[in-house]
């Protein structure tokens, strides 16, 4: 096989990210350890994703991988085999031997298993219950995972993550994880310790911020629930504001002019457009580009 062209951006097809569990974890396999990806979205329960899809086959759903020399990867597990191929040195996978089995191991069950715990708790980054009075089902799901993130630890000595350093097996489970922190989901100390984890880790960061104003709300996925705080790190307080004037004079992520802008404790800073300003104003640190401005 020749080398890949690492020049050419690797395509990504994704669905919302507030509620695409899958794009979130290919997304991840990505961000998460550097590689650089071109991103092309498209909204769940409408023709946008199918349209889009038929230039990506054999793909039938998001996420779905394109390599620059054209060949179309769908499904997480390919995406993540692939990706540790073309970079071995990116850590996709643990170094050791029996750590990296695990996370094979870890990897497939989550791709395949914990169908109860799917369907009675999507994906749902905008919002945190109070409760969701699990069915027995998903509490037996909560069990064996929670069995099989300590047993990854017991095998692998790690302590944050599963597998030792952050890893594809844990990007499998950051879905999970949201869930467990959405629906307010019952489990042990160390099972949460491992959930805020990954609430907190600067890529997840990222992609719930570019959730929260992606789009408009998906119904299916409303619940009557009571509501509660999002578990997570609070971020830091900004928003919207009219006019161009701001501290910087060129938009933080592209260079270009800046067109919108917002507020952080009465300091004003600029965008080139909407979508970069409202990301930031969801959680002004999980940007390390703006935060550089916002400190100098």
């Amino acid at each position: 096989m020749s080398a890949p062209d690492h020049a050419t951006p690797y395509d990504l097809v994704i669905g919302d990210r507030a509620y695409s569990s899958w794009s979130l974890r290919g997304w991840l396999l990505f961000d998460a350890f550097n590689i650089p990806v071109k991103l092309h979205s498209a909204r769940l329960y409408s023709d946008e994703l199918p349209n889009l899809l038929k230039d990506f086959f054999p793909g039938k759903t998001a996420p779905t991988m394109r390599l620059p020399d054209g060949t179309v990867v769908p499904e997480t597990i390919a995406i993540a085999e692939e990706l540790a191929s073309r970079h071995p040195d990116a850590g996709l996978w643990p170094k050791s031997a029996k750590a990296r089995a695990v996370a094979r191991v870890l990897a497939a069950e989550m791709h395949a298993g914990y169908g109860a715990l799917r369907n009675h708790c999507p994906m749902n980054l905008r919002v945190s219950y109070t409760t969701c009075n699990p069915p027995q089902e998903v509490l037996d799901d909560l069990q064996r995972l929670e069995k099989m993130w300590q047993w990854a630890k017991d095998q692998t000595g790690a302590d944050t993550w599963l597998c030792g350093d952050y890893s594809a097996a844990d990007a499998f489970f950051a879905p999970v994880a949201t869930r467990i922190a959405t629906y307010n989901l019952p489990v042990g100390p160390q099972a949460m310790a491992y959930v805020q984890a990954h609430l907190a880790h600067p890529s997840f960061r990222r992609w719930r911020a570019m959730g929260m104003v992606d789009g408009a709300d998906q119904d299916f996925y409303r619940r009557d629930y009571p509501r509660r705080p999002w578990p997570g790190p609070v971020p830091l307080t900004a928003r919207p504001v009219d006019g161009t004037h701001a501290e910087n004079v060129a938009c933080p992520y592209s260079g270009k002019p800046i067109t919108h802008v917002l507020e952080i404790a009465g300091r004003r800073f600029g965008f080139c457009n909407a979508f970069c300003r409202d990301k930031t104003a969801a959680d002004p640190e999980a940007w390390p580009k703006f935060m550089e401005i916002y400190h100098s």
